[in-house]
């Protein structure tokens, strides 16, 4: 199962991203789906002609999406985008370190978008096609197709209990044919998405070694042409010393064989650095994936912060507004009070005057 699987369905598009989802309760605040930057992954079943968004954390499925024609892949900031699944009717939000591997991936998004709009088109015309055959194909043989009738050989009470046997048999075992289904596939989507990244990440690896291999190439072919260049110089002197050559030829003879026996000696010091750097680019290249790790924790850290004022600065809009809302109350309760006490007086000033009388 698992090796027609992976034929059937290839990654064409990895990224790396924080995910998060809509909160169902609000559809207002995001909820992070992963404690650190994961794979997300265009894969496409050429058996089924389907095109699925996939992202593996651990050995749960955070995204698992069938990219449909419908579908629309918002960028929201510069480093965010975000795109709704009516399936699973949730809105999925990505965060990217760059705001180009953004841009890579909503252009990606439109590709598979358009490549998923052509296939229902081409699917659908199948589909017509095969209604068309099937409308004029001869009634006797969807007769002869038709399965024969059940034998009751003990009469209807035996027959009802086999049925119901059977189909508890039937339904336990789909149940768990579906289950071992299901976690075979997360388990292959996790492999196939670290296997991507892997295969990535030694490209990578192997280009800058390859590299570091052509320049010590390099420095070997001219240590080996400074060497015959030295040969010759040693030949040229040798012959020289033996037909007497004059003093100041065999002095500048002998000052260009030492110089080039510095030259020499100095390109084969620079091999011997270029040699040992090869461990220290294995080692800086850790120490690089480290700090993109804590920078995109800091950068999911940030997000955090920023909803968290969000929040903070909507509840003090809120309890401003309920502030004046009571000034406001309280300034017409004063004034009625007012009217009161002036009314009162009023009717004091009247009382007095009738006792007075």
């Amino acid at each position: 199962m698992f090796p027609h699987h992976r034929e059937r369905e290839q990654p064409i598009f990895s990224a790396r991203a924080h995910v998060f989802q809509i909160d169902p309760t609000t559809k207002r605040n995001w909820i992070p789906a992963s404690k650190h930057a994961v794979t997300v992954s265009f894969f496409y079943d050429a058996t089924r002609n389907v095109y699925r968004i996939i992202s593996v954390g651990g050995t749960k499925a955070i995204i698992n999406c069938t990219v449909t024609p419908s579908m629309t892949f918002t960028k929201t900031s510069q480093k965010f985008g975000q795109w709704a699944d009516s399936r699973a009717n949730t809105v999925y939000g990505l965060g990217f370190a760059t705001e180009q591997q953004l841009h890579q991936f909503a252009e990606k998004f439109k590709e598979v978008k358009d490549a998923a709009r052509l296939a229902r088109e081409k699917s659908q015309d199948k589909e017509l096609a095969n209604t068309a055959l099937t409308i004029a194909a001869p009634q006797d043989l969807s007769d002869e197709l038709q399965s024969p009738p059940v034998m009751c050989v003990n009469g209807p009470e035996d027959k009802l209990f086999r049925s119901q046997s059977a189909d508890i048999t039937l339904s336990s075992e789909k149940e768990r044919i579906k289950k071992m289904l299901s976690e075979g596939s997360i388990c292959e989507m996790n492999l196939e998405a670290e296997l991507f990244t892997l295969q990535d990440s030694n490209s990578k690896l192997v280009a800058a070694l390859h590299e570091a291999n052509a320049n010590v190439e390099q420095w070997k072919k001219q240590l080996t042409a400074y060497q015959e260049e030295t040969e010759r110089l040693r030949d040229q002197v040798a012959d020289l010393e033996a037909h007497g050559p004059s003093d100041l030829l065999k002095d500048e003879l002998t000052q260009s064989l030492e110089e080039l026996e510095a030259l020499l000696k100095a390109k084969d010091e620079e091999i011997h650095i270029l040699q040992s750097k090869k461990g220290e680019y294995h080692e800086m290249e850790h120490q690089r994936d480290e700090a993109i790790h804590r920078l995109r924790e800091m950068e999911m850290r940030n997000s955090d912060l920023e909803r968290r004022i969000q929040n903070t600065e909507q509840n003090l809009s809120n309890s401003l507004e309920d502030r004046d809302r009571l000034d406001t109350e309280i300034q017409r309760a004063i004034e009625i009070l007012d009217i009161k006490i002036f009314d009162l007086n009023d009717l004091r000033q009247s009382l007095v005057k009738l006792i007075d009388k």
